[in-house]
């Protein structure tokens, strides 16, 4: 495999027809299901750059010889290059997910926001609401463990302005999942979510009727894939 991306599923993912269509080169979705898998792949090196999503977005760390600072700070590596048999490690999400923000014309200076989930799109999430300026930064997760409120405790949080899940919830095929009310957020100006398929998922369009600002993933992917091609390839792309 010359360019692709490995996780433990990827029924969902939409990269290959992006990355195809952004640089014409052959992408592949390399599904590895367990850990082992994952752990062989990488000793064997056997491509030219992947793409990493969940659950390996840490793991995949562990076989990097050189870490960009931004990837080394958030503690998540989503884009992997060989040069030379060296692995070499970078987070494009967090330029993603930036762009979705910019996009949508959502602002974190001085803004309380509640981030559901505690996985490693978690920590890419807070460091660019962290840069932006937010006031602060809460978490919510099933159990609460750490930092973290339950997301029942995080449903009476009033000051609330900004949401963003970075959770599976609501992906396909487990679509129509919610783990929140956006009506209990009385100061509520967003809603982003980091899944992209479906397009809109209930957490988004609960949000669009409470009439904030609501937009899920697919514009991070895009973004995201557009500066993990510049790594691949060395060249820089048209953001347009």
């Amino acid at each position: 495999m010359e360019y692709g991306l490995i996780g433990s599923k990827l029924g969902h993912s939409y990269s290959k027809i992006i990355h195809e269509m952004l640089c014409g080169y052959r992408y592949d979705l390399c599904p590895l299901p367990t850990e082992e898998e994952a752990r062989a792949f990488l000793t064997r090196r056997q491509f030219k750059a992947i793409n990493v999503t969940i659950p390996y977005k840490r793991l995949v760390m562990e076989y990097c010889t050189y870490i960009d600072p931004r990837a080394k700070a958030i503690g998540a590596v989503n884009t992997v290059v060989n040069k030379n048999g060296l692995l070499y490690g970078y987070n494009t999400d967090y330029l993603g997910f930036a762009h979705l923000c910019d996009a949508h014309g959502v602002d974190f200076a001085g803004k309380t926001v509640l981030i559901l989930g505690t996985g490693g799109t978690h920590n890419t999430v807070t460091a660019v609401c962290q840069d932006a300026g937010a006031k602060q930064v809460l978490t919510a997760s099933r159990t609460g463990k750490g930092d973290a409120l339950l997301y029942s405790e995080a449903m009476h949080r009033p000051d609330v302005q900004i949401i963003v899940n970075t959770t599976p919830c609501g992906m396909f095929p487990n679509v129509g999942q919610c783990l929140i009310d956006p009506k209990a957020f009385p100061a509520l100006e967003a809603v982003l979510d980091v899944v992209y398929n479906p397009f809109r998922t209930e957490l988004l369009l609960r949000a669009e009727d409470c009439g904030v600002t609501a937009a899920g993933g697919f514009e991070m992917l895009v973004a995201q894939a557009v500066f993990a091609a510049e790594h691949f390839t060395g060249r820089q792309l048209d953001t347009a």
